[in-house]
């Protein structure tokens, strides 16, 4: 009986690994792979990729409030900002509904826009709707992730 039971244990644990990993997920692949993209366009003042990466009725808030799609196509190609570096990880979508989703990640980046350090890092949230079967990115907020005061 032990031996049989010991086989038993041993054949689930071999499996396991096919149990239990997790299966693909084509649509959090593909914003992720669209979110990264942004990324280096973004560090490449590419405004172009944002005036197709945006949807029309895009939303962005900021320190500064509430921007729209206009005016984030034409800070990314203004070029005031330099992205020396970044990081992104930790990503997560969840999906509302067979035509939007919720993309959430940790962001870091050494970035300056007019002389001022951008916040970082941040958990950045990104919405996304598919339009004329199209996924576009319909909202951009993220949120200081508070880090440890240093004593002295």
């Amino acid at each position: 009986m032990r031996l049989a039971i010991s086989v038993t244990v041993l054949a689930l644990l071999a499996a396991g690994p096919a149990i239990c990993a997790p299966k693909s997920d084509p649509l959090a692949e593909q914003l992720i792979a669209m979110e990264k993209q942004s990324w280096v366009a973004w560090q490449g003042h590419d405004g172009k990729f944002f005036d197709q990466f945006l949807s029309a009725d895009h939303v962005e808030v900021g320190a500064g409030g509430p921007g729209d799609k206009a005016g984030v196509v034409a800070g990314v190609a203004g070029g005031a900002c330099t992205v020396a570096s970044y990081a992104i990880d930790h990503f997560k979508v969840t999906r509302f509904s067979a035509d939007s989703a919720l993309l959430t990640y940790r962001a870091q980046q050494d970035t300056r826009c007019g002389g001022a350090a951008v916040p970082s890092p941040v958990w950045a949230t990104s919405v996304f709707v598919r339009r004329h079967g199209r996924w576009q990115n319909a909202v951009y907020v993220h949120t200081l992730i508070p880090q440890p005061a240093h004593g002295g």
